[in-house]
């Protein structure tokens, strides 16, 4: 009965490593990834292989990939902030905006206050003192228009009261008073 055991385990040895070998014959075809830039050509599949391309920006064919650019890892964190963090680990008290110690949350108010105007500093989002320089500017250029056609339309009817006392005087037989120049408008 030995030998029967022996040639079933060569047998069923024979069979478990004809598996690989069938599979490897029916594979499926190889695919190739090709990022392109700009208006390269995208180059061609073959029989065995299938090619994808992501094509992407001009400006982006010497640059770090994206994935790379932006890392939270510790190794990319500058010494200046690891020192800020070190200065700042033992705050307790007043004017500290901590949860440790009497008083730490008085200081959160002027920590919300600095890091407002440091980030309206560096944010090119927030303009609030461009745009109301723009919006007075506008405003100005309004109120000397309408200055300016509000004077005409002072000065046209003072030369109307001006004909019209004219006229009456003439038809009263009144002399006619000596001209007043208007009055200066204010400065």
């Amino acid at each position: 009965m030995r030998p029967i055991h022996a040639a079933l385990a060569l047998l069923a040895l024979g069979l478990a490593t004809a598996t690989p070998a069938q599979a490897q014959q029916t594979s499926e075809p190889k695919v190739n990834l090709v990022i392109v830039f700009g208006e390269d050509k995208c180059p061609e599949s073959d029989a065995g292989t299938i090619t994808v391309c992501a094509r992407k920006d001009e400006g982006e064919r010497y640059r770090i990939p994206e994935t790379l650019r932006e890392s939270v890892s510790p190794q990319n964190e500058a010494w200046n902030q690891k020192v800020r963090a070190y200065e700042t680990y033992t705050k307790t008290g007043a004017q500290s905006c901590s949860p440790v110690g009497s008083g730490g949350w008085t200081g959160c108010s002027s920590k919300l206050i600095n890091e407002a105007y440091a980030q309206k500093k560096t944010d090119p989002g927030i303009r609030a003192a461009q745009l109301i320089a723009d919006e007075r500017a506008k405003r100005l250029a309004n109120v000397d228009a309408d200055a300016a056609e509000t004077q005409a339309a002072v000065e046209q009817q003072e030369e109307q009261i001006i004909a019209r006392r004219k006229l009456e005087q003439q038809a009263s037989g009144q002399a006619p008073e000596p001209e007043t120049p208007p009055p200066a408008p204010p400065k």
